[in-house]
Order: structure tokens, then C-alpha cells, then sequence
């Protein structure tokens, strides 16, 4: 109390003094010392935020007068008060009063321009904390700005912000425009809370003159502050983190800023800031942190990561190729057309978001991005446009990628921009600001990306079988421009040939008419120069009155079977076609119902691109027919649509429509719709029958087995439940089991916010919810879930618990019989003879029929007991291997679904190594001698590229060709088999079985099956061979890593040295297989081998230490074959190692750009997040604190900072391909763990806590490369990131000399680095 009275007593001792100086008219210097040496004697410590207070209030407005405000100014230049809170108090007072005290305002305004700019000496004061929490109760800028925080330097900024906002808002008012605004209000106190009482003088003439002159001037210079204050390198990079973390906000100043600069009369008369150049102040481009680059290492690394649009990166580099930009895309498009690989997440969900992430790490515009996306699409086309033939997908597969699948993404990116909101973390909760900053062009630039696209004759010739449908799509368009108005009638009856005019289409023709009908263009693409080839008249042909086809259906006409196979041989051309097949399909009698299905399986499926993702929907939707409303029966409804059903399942059974499932994201919902269909089927006995209009009869065991066969194909049912993982992560093939597929399944019913802003979703979550609203689980389907935990246990442990005398027992010994009755019955029963893992034993039963009438999921219970007790019968000698063969054929025919259990039987027991190879001499079992020489040749051919040494098959012929006994009854089982639609569906599901159980035994195991089966299947011999020959890297490592450098020394043109030679996408991918080339096959690109082996490697682990390594290879062979030994002396004496032959560094470093691109594509698709996780956390650390042999070759400094930099590319990548740059994935919420002991690596490493063996040089160049690009292109990462750990990164960063990526890193880290950000811009720029 004592105290407070001592002070109060002080403080009217001031007013008191300054009263007395003001009426002698003492001089402000001489007052100023002598308040100053008061208050020093009184132990106040200065500059006192109490004397300020004492000052603005007895100024403010009793005091208003010159010499006062002289008195404040020595003050503030004495620093016996401080400037910052003095602002803050005069602009609480004067800005409201502004009108009736003009000159206050001017002077406040002057006093501002002087001091509110320099903050260095104001924020290392010993009273910076007390200060900024003064200004915070006076401003209350944290009520104001929802930020609870007294960090002073967040106070900092917020308080920049609010005395800019305040000029703003007052010269608005000023100008009358601040009713125009949104709020019609401001949230500062910028008028007069109580009723202003005019002075005596207030009504003379000259006097009301002279005010409104200066309220005038003072609008004009406060708009001109506001200007400096975005123009000033301090206050506007201040502003700037105000802008990021303050969003909302933000947008509101920014609406008013434009508002301003549009209408503001006071700017015309400005002189200083013209409306224009406000306007652009306040574009995005201006309000920024940080584009300077001082330092050396920041331009190389700008050198290093900046590639621009493609146009530009090409001119730069001779050896580049547009398609170099986007070679992790072409990589992901041919990984999807591996048969064997069946994906539970939409090809459209991956390649949008990978689209999102190439265009982001690589900073293309959306021109060049969508212009990269049909480049990589057609080459995916024209690598394959003459396929070879075997059980694989083919064209149709690769033009849905194209027509389909490519579209829809491009729709999507579209759609994100015209119909999302706009993202809050970055602009705000309102869509206003964007769409006045931020035009939507995405639209115009898939137009000039189409237009563009033409010049690129190479790539758009059409394959063979699809030359008609570009032909058509030509003619449409030139008869368009003609001024022809015809529909899809007359082009269903008049054969293009048949014209008399040119209509030579290409794959852009069917491109740009797949865009037309999702509505991403108009018919204005018709007028394209160039895009027809001229005009006619006249029709040459009238079209007929009536014509099968979908135009006469959509007009009435009735499905006759010259309809159907019309409409079935012709694709659907309008999603209302489809509707009203579907319609029938649904509502129809019984035959209709089944030629709807047959319809919607053909073309309209197959060639239908631009309804497919429809025709799928439709199909998916039909597999799962709701309950009739007058259903009464007690089985199940199911079985009333078995012929419908059946129909629609072998409709979809081939390879290429089960691709196009997986493409469009159906797997799962379709295997949904399969499994009841299993379990009602599957439970049936076999004493009903449906006869198909074409007269074929069908049974439950047929349904079942079509369904159970697809089902089967949707996971990878013959490989071990326990695969290796990696890290925390299962591996990708591990997690396709029926659980995770219902999983999958279930999350597209989720109707999140987020699904129904995400168009694919949408879709998704459409078809789920049609078929049943509710998720579904393996519990809803008791027999098939008992199969299925048979399975696992076969797979992972021996045959054991048949009991003599069950029901199983009982089925065993009837199939036995069943099988081998034509042995002689006198013999002993085969069941008698069991291997060692059986408990099967006494005579069989003769009397029972020979073909028991079971439920299938019976006689699948007692299969594997079948096989084992018949494989054992084979191993003693009471069976030949031709009677075992022919046994086994005939479970297949009866049961085809046994055909599964037959597979995981067999894969389980050549696992175990405990059968003895048999000789495959021709007599006992089939001989591979006729061509085996002949495929080893071959695979010598195919391999040629790679260096990988091929073993011999036989040494010197004399070794006999030998297969496991599981093994060669397997391959002697299929080889029974006819090629042909029928047994298609079945040895699709046995093929990859055969060849994944050939490749985990000994070499040449595979190359004796590939050499059996060509006896069998000529045509096949290119395909076979092939499958051959990737089992090679499976049995050695070494050949692995062989494997893997081929695709860098191709990719990169390594093997030949001048930088402008050959590589990129065209050397790693080649021109797929094609026995067509130079007759016979040619050497296969390594990127389609490895493409092709990487999920057969059992250990993939070692793949980040291989892929590592040979990046850092390739650099080092980059640096020593692009640049002479002359330059490289010169560039590393040069301060800027750009200055002398900068065109060939920086061909270099797009070079060292491509490597990493190809490392991180590797790494990704060989183990997804799985292996990227053991990358970041495990194998990255690792290297950098190990010692490694220095290369004292040529350039090695520079090696040094381009293995740098090509790790930090490499490494973003790998994590963006995993977690995507946003976080609209599921896999980003992966991402904070991660990350965040990455960079807890970075900063411990940077704090001295870590020692590391790696050139200091490398590990510089790939922290400033790692967090440039986090900053740069992933700048949502650094939200995630501990704020402790980017202080300390900052902290390592600025004792580099690297300020300025210090406080990018800052600046991006949200508000818990917003203060150190504000510290170091104004340590930094404030000189």
C-alpha cells in the first residue's frame, strides 16, 4: 500500500512537472532529461509502460496541444517510454476521435511511420515481456484473435496485425465503404464511444475547410502506411505468419484490403500507392516469407529441386523427356496391370492422390500435370497395343486405364477445385477470398493440355481392335462440324469403311468424347484446329427405318436374341441405355432378367468407356438382389436369380474384367456380394437344376463353383497367412483375406463429410449402401468361414484330424471311390493307404453312389483328406501318376470349387519338403525334354538386358529333369485341362497357384512346368516362358540387385556416356514382352521385370539398403560422366558452383532428380508404407551414422552435395507416395510417428547429440534439401512436427548460415513457432 502510494505520488509529481514545462514553454529535450533523471532517482527502470500510460491519458484530450505532443516525441526518442505500447495506447484513443481532432490523428500517424517499423531495439529490451502483456490488455488481442498465449513475440504479431487492421478499417469508414464489408462493422474501436461535442471554431468556414482538407490528407497517408507496412521486408513477412495462422481472420482483412484498393477515392490523389499497386500487394504471390536466397547451398539446392513446368525442364536438359517428370506414374499404371495383382483401393483414389503429390513435388501447373497424366497413359497403351497372348490382362484392361480410369481422376481433380470449400488451414472457413484470388482454370487447362496432346502423333495411334471406335469418334465430330445432326443410329448401321470421306481417328479422338460425356468438355473440341480432317454436306447414307441396335431399343423395340447379341457385340453409349438394361434386369421375367445380365457383361462392360464405372456399378448391384416383397420360402431368395446370377459371374470371370473390377474399386464390394452367394449355394443340394435360354443346364455345384472361383481370385488365397512384414505394417499381400476385404468394404459405408466431398467415394459408398446398409462380417457366412479356417490350417500345419467313422470320414472314402473306380476293386482301398498325417483308415464303401449328392461345402471339407490320401497311394505305387492325374481331373469336373482346396493343398505340402522328387522321364510322367532346352534360350533372351546369368537348366542334358511329387501332380492335373471360355475361369484361379508353387522350389522347377505347359499351350509360349524366367531373382538375391541396377543404369543412360544419351521412362519400361519384335522375343525392359518379381520376394526388407546404395551409386556415376574432369576443378573453385557450365550441372542434378524419383518408386511399390516406415525410421538413420568410404575421384565434393540432395528428394518422395502431401488419406494418419522421429533424428543429429560417419557435406545438403521440400511442396507436414523439434532444427539451421530456410521452416510451423518466426525476421531483417 505503502508503495502504491509512493508511486501514485510519483507519477502526479510528472503530470505535475510536465504541467509546469508546458506553461514556461521549456524545451522537450530539456524536459525529457529531467523526467528521465526523476524518475532514475525514484528507481523506476526505463522506458516505464507507466509513464506512457500517465502520458496518452493527460495528452488525451485534455492536453491537446503542439508542444505536448513534442514532449511525447522526445520521450519516445529519449526511450523513457516504449514506442510499441505508446501506438497502442494512441490508437485506442486517437483513431476512434480521429475526425474531430485531425491534427491528433496526423501526429499519431507520423509517430507511427517513425517508430512502429523499427522492432529490433524494442524486442531486446528488458521489458519486452512486461511491454507486449501491456499492449495485450490495452488491444486485447488475445480475446480478440482467439490466441491464449503471452508469448511476447506472438503478441508481436498480432499486434502489427491489429494497427494495420485499424488504419484499414478507419480509412474505410473514412471513405464511406465500411458498410460494403461483410461484418457492415469493424471489430476495432475506430469510432467514438461517446457523443463528440463541437468546439467553438468547429462552424468557421475557413476552419471546416481546413479539416476536411486534412481528414483527407490523413486518409490518404494511413492507406499509404498500410502500404508500407506491406511493403516493409520486416512487418510484411510479420504479416505473412499472421496470414498463416490466423486464417480466418485473415480472409476478413484481406476482403476489406480489396475493398479498399477498388473503391477508394483517397488513392487516386496518392502519389505513393497508386490502387493498383495496393491491389497487388495484396496477392498471394506478394504476402510471402521468405523468397531470398543468400547463401550458396540455397542456390544450388534451388538448382537441384527447381523444375519448373516441363517445357522448361526439357529446353534445359537435352537428355530429359517430358515423361521423365512423371515416371513414379508410369511405374504405378504398369505395376496395375500385373494380372496377378488384385487392389482393394481404387485405381482412381491412387493415382488422384499420386497425381496431387507429383504435382506438388515437382511444382507443375495443372497444364502441364494433366498433360502428364494422358502422356503416361497412352504409353501404358502403346507398350502393349499387340499383347501376347496367355491368362494376363490385355488391351481391354490398359484402355480402361486410359478411357476410364484416367478420366475419372482428371474429373475428380476438377471437381475439387469448382465444388470443394476452400481449405481452412490455409485461406479460411469462407470460399470468397479463393474464388476472387485463385480463378478456377483447372478446367482450361485440361483443354490445353487436349489441344497440347495432338502434337504427340507417336503415342496416339490406335491399337488394331479399337480403330473402328476411333474412326467412328472422328467421324461424329466431323460430321458436328458439318452442321450434321445424326445419332449413334446411324453409325450402328453404316460401316465406317463404308464412307466415302476420311475419317482417320486416334486414341485423342476417344479420349476427348470419354471427357465430353463425363462433362469435362463440350462439343467446342470439335472446332480444335486440326482435330477433324474437313467437312462435308450430305449424309451418304440414310439410316434404316429399323436396325437392332440401342437405338431402336431406347425407341421400344423388343430383346429378340438379333437384339441381344446387338446390344451385347456394341457398347452402350449413354448412362439412360444403361438404366433401362438395368431396369429389365431387375424388374423382368426371367429370360429378360438373364439377357440384361448377358448384355451388361458385354461390350457395354469390356469397351464401354465412357459408362463403365456405371456398367460396374450396375453389374455389383445385381450380384446382391434385395428380398422380393412376397418372398415367403424358407431357403433363401438367392436361389429364385441362380440363372441371372450364374450369368452375371461367368460374365466377369476373365482376367481383363476382374482388372477393370480392381480399377474401378469394386473388389470388395463385390466380393461381398460373392460370399452369400457361396454360402446359400455352396449349403444347396445338388437335386435342382436351372436350363439357361441357350439351353445349357446349370447346377448348385456350377453356381458355387463359378462364384467360389471368382471369390477366390479377389485375394491371394494360396500364400502363407503369415508373410513377412515390415516393421509395424503388414505387407500388402498379407492383408487380402476375406476379413479384410469385408473390412474395406465396410469403410465405403461411412458417410463421413469427407466421402461426400470425395466424388470416387461417393461412388463407393453408393454401391456399398445399395447392396446392404449395414457392414457386413466372415460371421454372416458360417460355412464359408469354417473352409476358410481349414485352409489356414492346411497351409500352416500338416493334414491331421480325420476321424474314422464321421461324416467327413464317410465323404472322403465316396470320393475316393468316385475317383479312381476303375481300379481293379479287388485291390486295396486307397483310403487304406494314407501318408503319415492322416488318421484315415479301413475299406471303402462300394455301395454308395459314385457320384455323392452333397452340399459343396461337404465335399470341400473332406478334399484336402482326398488329395492327401491319393498323393500318398501315388508315393507307395498303389496309384499311377496317370491315375492320380486322371483322379484329380475327375474331383475338378465334379466339384470344379474342389479346384481351390486341390491348390492350397498342394502349395502347403511342396512348402514342407518332405516329398521326394520324381523323375519326369515321359513314361511315368510327363517329360519337358521335347522344348526345355529351347525355353532356357529363351529366358537367356529375355534377361539379356539385365546381366543376370541364367543357371543352366541341365548339366551337360545328362541330369534328369526332377519335380516334388505335390508339384508334378499339380502340373500334370492342370495340363489335363482344355484351353478354351469354359475352363478359363478355372485356370485363371490355378495358373498363378501353379506358377508362385514352381517358383519357391528349386531352380529349374519353373522352367520344367513353362516347358510342360507349351507342350500343351503353343500360343502361350511367350507368356509362359516369361513367368519363367522371373523366377530367377527369386532364388538369388544377387540377381536382385542386378535386376535393380539395369533400372537405374537404363533409367539414367548410364551405359552410355555423354549426358544426353538415352534413358528415362522409354529405357526402364521398354516395350513390354512381344514376341512380334524382330522375330522372336526380345530382351524385356528391367523395369517391367521388376515390376513383374517384386511380390514374389520373400525378404523384401533389403531392398531400402539395395535401392540406398545404388542411388548413391548413380550420383557418383553421374557426376563423373556429365561433367569433365576440367569443369568439375572449375565449378568446385567457383563461389557458385553455377557459374561455369551451369547447363551441364543442372542437366546433372535433373539426372540425380530421375534417381531418386526411381528409388522412391521402387521402394514404395515393392513394400508401401510398410517398407517406407523401415526406411525413415530404420535404414535412413542408419547410413548417416555409419562410416563411408570416401570417393576421391573426380568431383568428389560436388558428389557430395548431389548424394545429399538426391537423398532428401528420394526420401520426401517415399513418404508422400505413402501419406500423400495433405491429409485427405487414411494413410496420413500414419504420418506424424514417422515423421516425427525422422526429424527428431534431424535435430538431435544437428543439436550435436548424434554422431554421424556420413561427408559433412551430404549430410548439410540433405537437411537443408529434406526440410526445403517439406517447407516447399508438404508444407501440411510441417504442422505435424513437434514445436520443440523445428526450434531446434531452426536453431541447427541458422548456425549453417541458412536464416532464411530457418525461417521458412518457422514461419510454416503454425503458432507454436509463430513467435520464434517473428523473432528471427526481425533479428534477421532488421538493420
Amino acid at each position: 500500500m505503502e508503495f502504491s502510494l509512493q508511486s501514485s505520488r510519483l507519477w502526479e509529481e510528472v503530470v505535475e512537472q510536465t504541467k509546469v514545462a508546458k506553461e514556461k514553454g521549456i524545451d522537450p529535450l530539456l524536459w525529457a532529461l529531467q523526467v528521465s533523471s526523476s524518475l532514475g532517482t525514484s528507481g523506476i527502470a526505463l522506458p516505464s509502460t507507466e509513464l506512457a500510460h500517465v502520458l496518452v491519458n493527460y495528452i488525451c484530450w485534455d492536453n491537446n496541444i503542439p508542444i505536448l505532443w513534442k514532449f511525447l516525441d522526445k520521450a519516445l526518442m529519449m526511450k523513457i517510454i516504449p514506442p510499441l505500447l505508446v501506438i497502442a495506447l494512441l490508437s485506442q484513443r486517437v483513431i476512434p476521435s480521429r475526425r474531430s481532432h485531425p491534427a491528433a490523428y496526423r501526429l499519431y500517424l507520423e509517430l507511427l511511420k517513425r517508430h512502429a517499423f523499427a522492432l529490433k531495439c524494442q524486442i531486446n529490451g528488458l521489458d519486452y515481456q512486461e511491454v507486449m502483456e501491456s499492449i495485450d490488455a490495452t488491444l486485447h488481442l488475445s480475446e480478440i484473435f482467439g490466441l491464449q498465449t503471452t508469448e511476447p513475440a506472438i503478441l508481436v504479431v498480432e499486434f502489427i496485425f491489429s494497427i494495420v487492421w485499424q488504419l484499414l478499417d478507419a480509412s474505410l469508414d473514412d471513405e464511406g465503404l465500411l458498410e460494403l464489408t461483410e461484418e457492415k462493422v469493424s471489430r476495432w474501436a475506430i469510432k467514438p464511444q461517446e457523443m463528440e461535442i463541437d468546439g467553438h471554431d468547429m462552424y468557421d468556414k475557413k476552419n471546416i475547410a481546413y479539416r476536411e482538407r486534412l481528414q483527407n490528407f490523413n486518409t490518404t497517408m494511413a492507406i499509404e502506411i498500410i502500404g508500407q507496412f506491406l511493403q516493409n521486408k520486416v512487418t510484411s513477412r510479420i504479416l505473412y505468419l499472421a496470414r498463416r495462422n490466423m486464417s480466418s481472420h485473415w480472409v476478413s482483412f484481406i476482403q476489406s484490403l480489396e475493398l479498399l484498393g477498388a473503391n477508394s477515392a483517397a488513392l487516386k490523389n496518392s502519389k505513393v500507392l497508386p490502387s493498383e499497386a495496393l491491389l497487388e500487394l495484396t496477392s498471394d504471390s506478394r504476402i510471402f516469407l521468405s523468397r531470398e536466397c543468400k547463401t550458396s547451398s540455397r542456390q544450388k539446392f534451388h538448382a537441384v529441386m527447381a523444375f519448373g513446368s516441363l517445357a522448361s525442364s526439357v529446353s534445359l536438359c537435352p537428355g530429359a523427356s517430358r515423361s521423365d517428370l512423371w515416371l513414379p506414374l508410369d511405374m504405378v499404371l504398369e505395376d496395375a496391370m500385373d494380372g496377378y495383382l488384385v487392389n482393394t483401393t481404387s485405381a482412381v483414389e491412387i493415382i488422384t492422390g499420386l497425381t496431387k503429390t507429383l504435382q506438388a513435388i515437382n511444382g507443375t501447373n495443372w497444364h502441364d500435370t494433366f498433360l502428364g497424366l494422358w502422356i503416361a497413359s497412352l504409353r501404358l497403351v502403346q507398350r502393349e497395343r499387340d499383347p501376347i497372348e496367355g491368362p494376363m490382362p490385355r488391351l481391354d484392361t490398359r484402355l480402361c486405364m486410359l478411357l476410364s480410369i484416367m478420366t475419372l481422376v482428371v474429373a475428380d481433380l476438377i471437381e475439387e477445385e469448382e465444388g470443394a470449400p476452400t481449405d481452412e488451414t490455409e485461406y479460411g472457413s469462407t470460399n470468397h477470398w479463393k474464388e476472387m484470388k485463385f480463378p478456377r482454370k483447372r478446367r482450361a487447362d485440361l483443354v490445353s493440355s487436349l489441344q497440347v496432346l495432338g502434337d504427340y502423333q507417336g503415342l496416339l495411334p490406335p491399337p488394331k481392335f479399337v480403330v473402328s471406335a476411333a474412326n467412328q469418334a472422328a467421324a461424329k465430330a466431323m460430321l458436328f462440324v458439318s452442321g450434321i445432326n445424326v445419332g449413334s443410329a446411324y453409325f450402328e448401321c453404316v460401316n465406317i469403311k463404308d464412307m466415302p470421306f476420311s475419317c482417320s481417328g486416334n486414341l485423342r479422338h476417344l479420349i476427348i468424347e470419354a471427357c465430353i460425356a463425363r462433362n469435362l468438355l463440350d462439343t467446342s473440341a470439335y472446332y480444335w484446329p486440326g482435330y477433324v480432317n474437313g467437312r462435308i454436306n450430305q449424309l451418304p447414307y440414310s439410316v434404316p427405318a429399323q436396325a437392332p441396335g440401342w437405338s431402336s431399343f431406347m425407341k421400344g423395340a423388343p430383346l429378340t436374341s438379333v437384339m441381344i447379341n446387338a446390344l451385347v457385340s456394341s457398347p452402350a453409349s449413354s448412362l439412360a441405355e444403361l438404366e433401362k438394361i438395368f431396369e429389365i434386369a431387375v424388374n423382368g421375367s426371367e429370360d429378360e432378367k438373364i439377357s440384361a445380365a448377358t448384355i451388361l457383361c458385354g461390350a457395354s462392360l469390356i469397351r464401354g468407356w465412357n459408362i463403365q464405372e456405371y456398367t460396374v456399378q450396375f453389374i455389383t448391384r445385381l450380384m446382391s438382389p434385395p428380398v422380393p416383397a412376397d418372398f415367403t420360402g424358407s431357403d433363401s431368395h438367392l436361389i429364385d436369380y441362380a440363372p441371372m446370377l450364374n450369368v452375371l459371374i461367368v460374365g466377369i470371370a476373365s482376367v481383363d474384367c476382374v482388372q477393370i473390377f480392381s480399377l474401378h474399386g469394386l473388389v470388395p464390394q463385390l466380393a461381398c456380394s460373392l460370399m452369400p452367394i457361396c454360402e446359400v449355394f455352396g449349403s444347396c443340394v445338388p437335386n435342382l437344376s436351372w436350363t439357361l435360354p441357350s439351353g445349357e443346364e446349370i447346377s448348385p455345384h456350377a453356381v458355387f463353383s463359378n462364384a467360389f472361383a471368382l471369390l477366390l481370385k479377389l485375394w491371394r488365397f494360396n500364400h502363407p497367412p503369415i508373410e513377412h512384414g515390415v516393421g509395424d505394417v503388414p505387407t500388402v499381400g498379407s492383408q487380402l483375406t476375406p476379413e479384410y476385404l469385408l473390412l474395406v468394404r465396410n469403410s465405403h459405408l461411412l458417410s463421413s463429410e469427407n466421402t461426400h466431398k470425395d466424388r470416387n467415394k461417393r461412388r463407393l459408398s453408393e454401391v456399398a449402401s445399395s447392396s446392404s446398409p449395414e457392414p457386413v462380417f466372415l460371421d454372416s457366412f458360417p460355412k464359408l468361414k469354417v473352409w476358410y479356417r481349414q485352409h489356414q490350417r492346411c497351409i500352416a500345419a500338416t493334414l491331421s484330424g480325420l476321424v474314422h467313422g464321421t461324416t467327413v470320414h464317410q465323404t472322403v472314402d465316396r470320393l475316393l471311390n468316385m475317383m479312381f473306380r476303375k481300379i481293379n476293386k479287388g485291390s486295396q482301398s486307397i483310403t487304406s493307404v494314407t501318408s503319415g498325417s492322416s488318421s484315415s483308415s479301413g475299406a471303402g464303401i462300394e455301395d454308395n453312389s459314385l457320384k455323392p449328392e452333397l452340399p459343396a461345402w461337404d465335399i470341400l471339407e473332406a478334399v484336402p483328406y482326398v488329395v492327401d490320401a491319393a498323393l500318398t497311394a501315388c508315393a507307395h505305387g498303389k496309384l499311377s501318376p496317370r491315375e492320380l492325374a486322371t483322379g484329380l481331373k475327375d474331383l475338378a469336373d465334379f466339384l470344379p470349387a474342389s479346384l481351390a482346396t486341390i491348390v492350397s493343398y498342394f502349395s502347403a505340402e511342396v512348402s514342407r519338403c518332405v516329398w521326394k522328387p520324381v523323375v519326369m522321364n515321359g513314361m511315368d510322367w510327363p517329360s519337358p525334354a521335347a522344348n526345355l532346352s529351347n525355353v532356357e534360350e529363351h529366358i537367356k533372351k529375355i534377361l539379356a538386358a539385365t546381366g543376370v546369368d541364367v543357371p543352366r537348366l541341365s548339366a551337360g542334358g545328362s541330369s534328369p529333369a526332377t519335380l516334388p511329387l505335390p508339384l508334378a501332380a499339380f502340373v500334370s492335373l492342370t495340363i489335363t485341362y482344355k484351353i478354351d471360355k469354359t475352363s478359363e475361369r478355372f485356370l485363371n484361379l490355378a495358373g498363378p497357384a501353379l506358377e508362385s508353387l514352381a517358383a519357391d522350389c528349386p531352380w529349374p522347377c519353373m522352367p520344367i512346368v513353362a516347358s510342360l505347359w507349351t507342350q500343351k499351350a503353343k500360343r502361350w509360349f511367350d507368356f509362359l516362358v516369361f513367368s519363367a524366367s522371373r523366377t530367377v531373382f527369386l532364388h538369388n538375391s544377387d540377381a536382385i540387385v542386378q535386376l535393380l541396377k539395369s533400372c537405374f543404369t537404363a533409367t539414367l543412360g548410364l551405359n552410355i556416356a555423354p549426358i544426353s544419351s538415352n534413358g528415362g521412362v522409354g529405357a526402364l519400361l521398354g516395350h513390354g514382352f512381344g514376341s512380334h519384335f524382330c522375330g522372336g522375343l526380345s530382351p524385356v525392359a528391367p523395369g517391367i521385370l521388376y515390376l513383374r518379381v517384386y511380390r514374389s520376394i520373400r525378404d523384401i526388407v533389403f531392398i531400402t539398403e539395395e535401392v540406398v546404395s545404388l542411388l548413391m551409386h548413380s550420383v557418383r556415376e553421374i557426376a563423373c560422366s556429365g561433367l569433365p574432369k576440367q569443369k568439375l576443378d572449375k565449378l568446385k573453385r567457383s563461389k557458385n558452383g553455377m557459374k561455369y557450365g551451369q547447363v551441364s550441372l543442372a542437366a546433372a542434378m535433373t539426372r540425380v532428380k530421375l534417381a531418386a524419383s526411381l528409388a522412391a518408386s521402387i521402394v514404395w511399390l515393392s513394400g508401401g508404407h510398410g517398407l517406407v516406415q523401415s526406411l525413415i525410421k530404420e535404414t535412413l538413420p542408419s547410413w548417416f551414422i555409419s562410416v563411408h568410404r570416401s570417393d576421391r575421384d573426380q568431383g568428389s565434393g560436388l558428389v557430395a552435395m548431389l548424394g545429399g540432395y538426391a537423398l532428401a528428394y528420394f526420401t520426401v518422395l517415399c513418404g508422400a507416395f505413402a501419406w500423400g502431401v495433405d491429409s485427405s488419406s487414411s494413410a496420413s494418419k500414419r504420418r506424424p510417428k514417422i515423421l516425427g522421429s525422422h526429424m527428431e533424428f534431424l535435430a538431435s543429429a544437428l543439436d550435436g547429440k548424434i554422431s554421424l560417419g556420413c561427408d559433412g557435406a551430404t549430410w548439410h545438403a540433405y537437411v537443408s534439401g529434406f526440410v526445403s521440400l517439406m517447407v516447399g511442396c508438404t508444407p501440411n507436414w510441417v504442422l505435424e512436427v513437434d514445436v520443440d523439434v523445428l526450434r531446434r532444427l531452426s536453431k541447427g539451421l541458422r548456425q549453417w548460415h541458412e536464416e532464411e530456410l530457418a525461417l521458412a521452416l518457422l514461419g510454416i510451423g503454425g503458432v507454436g513457432t509463430m513467435g520464434c518466426a517473428a523473432e528471427l525476421i526481425i533479428e534477421h531483417f532488421d538493420s
